[in-house]
Formats: structure tokens, sequence, C-alpha cells
């Protein structure tokens, strides 16, 4: 397996890197990930079952999209493909350290940068994956039709399709339309995915990962920064100098945070199906 991965890592850089170290990192639940060294170099690899390769290829098309903006750093993607049983991507390797208030408040003023890219529509250019769930993107100009059906309705339908409902798919769709008729908001350009397992430091410079992009209200993004512990005030304080949220973001916040729940519930199940349960409730009953 590592020789086809040292092989396209050659053919991308047109170089003679050899592993000669690799250690397994943890805290990953979705992927396996190794730190590799070789010839004065190194390397972040992550790898996963051969079915997940598009998973591997949309990120680097993600990666490559929040590059081109010079907003915010991320990790230089160098190749994906496959083994004979696996998938795999290889990323830049940056030694992360501890966070700073410094970096707290760069990230903040990154992202504030990277939500001001925007356009007219909500959605992407390619379906790509929320961990290992696919997450459509088709254009669409309507904010709630867009997360209604194609955020909240298709993490409902992957769970029905596994036996597990709600209560009626249709009527909690509609339900989230109609809690976001009318709002417009601007169509930023997400990570998709921001939560502090996704952010680290080098010194005070901070980049993110592991991206799932769209188009869509930036919301979203902080919104998801709340769910599993918020980051340092620092962030949230430096953010609202920089492009303060509406003023109505509170009561939007569980429904967007929702998607994600139900995301959780599609992968892990337990908790997650309760929590799931109780925030629908709390939303719509």
């Amino acid at each position: 397996m590592w020789q086809a991965v040292t092989d396209h890592i050659n053919s991308e850089l047109e170089s003679n890197f050899i592993i000669e170290h690799k250690v397994q990192l943890s805290g990953g639940n979705v992927n396996a990930a190794y730190h590799v060294t070789g010839n004065g170099q190194q390397f972040f690899v992550k790898i996963n079952l051969r079915q997940q390769l598009e998973q591997f290829e949309t990120e680097v098309l993600s990666l490559r999209t929040l590059q081109r903006t010079k907003c915010i750093r991320v990790p230089n993607p160098i190749c994906s493909g496959l083994t004979v049983d696996k998938s795999f991507i290889v990323l830049e390797y940056l030694p992360f350290g501890g966070d700073t208030t410094n970096g707290w408040h760069n990230l903040a003023q990154d992202l504030a940068a990277l939500h001001q890219q925007q356009q007219a529509v909500y959605g992407f250019d390619w379906d790509n994956s929320l961990a290992t769930n696919t997450q459509p993107n088709k254009w669409q100009p309507n904010w709630s039709v867009f997360f209604s059906e194609q955020r909240i309705g298709w993490q409902l339908q992957l769970l029905h399709e596994q036996g597990f409902g709600f209560g009626k798919l249709d009527e909690i769709v509609e339900k989230t339309r109609q809690r976001l008729q009318g709002y417009q908001p601007k169509a930023s350009l997400l990570h998709g995915d921001f939560w502090r397992g996704n952010i680290g430091f080098v010194g005070d410079t901070p980049a993110i990962f592991d991206p799932a992009c769209y188009y869509g209200d930036r919301e979203t993004d902080i919104a998801f920064s709340t769910l599993f512990g918020r980051l340092p005030e620092q962030f949230y304080q430096s953010y609202q100098q920089y492009y303060p949220l509406d003023k109505n973001y509170e009561q939007r916040k569980d429904l967007y945070n929702l998607y994600h729940v139900l995301n959780h519930a599609n992968l892990f199940r337990g908790a997650y199906l309760i929590q799931a349960q109780e925030l629908i409730k709390k939303l719509f009953y």
C-alpha cells in the first residue's frame, strides 16, 4: 500500500521521496491518519476504503477552492488515489502547536474574509462529503428551499432508508422551509464543517482543514462552531468586529445545527439519534 502512496507523491511532485518513518495519528473517527517523513520531506496521509476515493477527490477540490481565495491557510493538497484495497489523500503536513489569543483573533479575521467571498446562488459546482456522507450541492436561488431540501431533507432520507424516523419527513422539511421563508442571506463561501477539531495553529497563524465547502449562509459555520463546545470568546468577539452577524442569528442557530446532529446520527447512531429526536421536537413540535 505505502509504495502506491509514495509513487503518487513522486509522480505529482516529480521527486524521489521515500518513506523512512511513519506514525499513525490519533483522533480520527472517519479515516486512518499518518504523519510520514523521509528525505527531509513530510506529509499528512489519510486512508480509507476504496469506495471513499470520491470523498478524497472532492476534498482536494474544496481545499484548492479555499486556497484560491487567499483568505485563510489550508494544507496544500498533494494528491489522492487508490491502492489495492484502500483510497488515500496526501496533504502538506502542518506542524500544529497550541492555540493563542492572537491565533483566535486571526482565525476570526480570516474566516470573516472567507465569508465575504460571495455569489448570487446557493450550492457548489460539485457534490462533496460531510465526513463520509454525501453532501448534495445542486445550485438553488432560494435559501429556504436549499437548506430544507438538500440539508435537512437529505439527512432525514438517509436515516429513513436505514430504518430511523423522526416523524413525517415531508412535514419536517416543510416546517424547516417555513422557518427560513423570506430570509435570503448572502451566499458566502463556507468551510462547511467548522468546529474545533478542524482548526489548527502554526504559531499565531490559523489553518482549517477537512472542508465540506459550499455557498450558503455564513451563520451555519458559526453555529456549528458552538455545537460541540464553543470556541474561545475571543474568536466570536473578533468575528463580530470584522463581519457582524444578523441580529436574528440566535433564532436560526439550532435549526442549522440540526443538520450536523442528523449527520452524526447517520454516522454514529447511539446518543445522536436521541439528540436529533429531541432537537426536532424542540424546533417543530
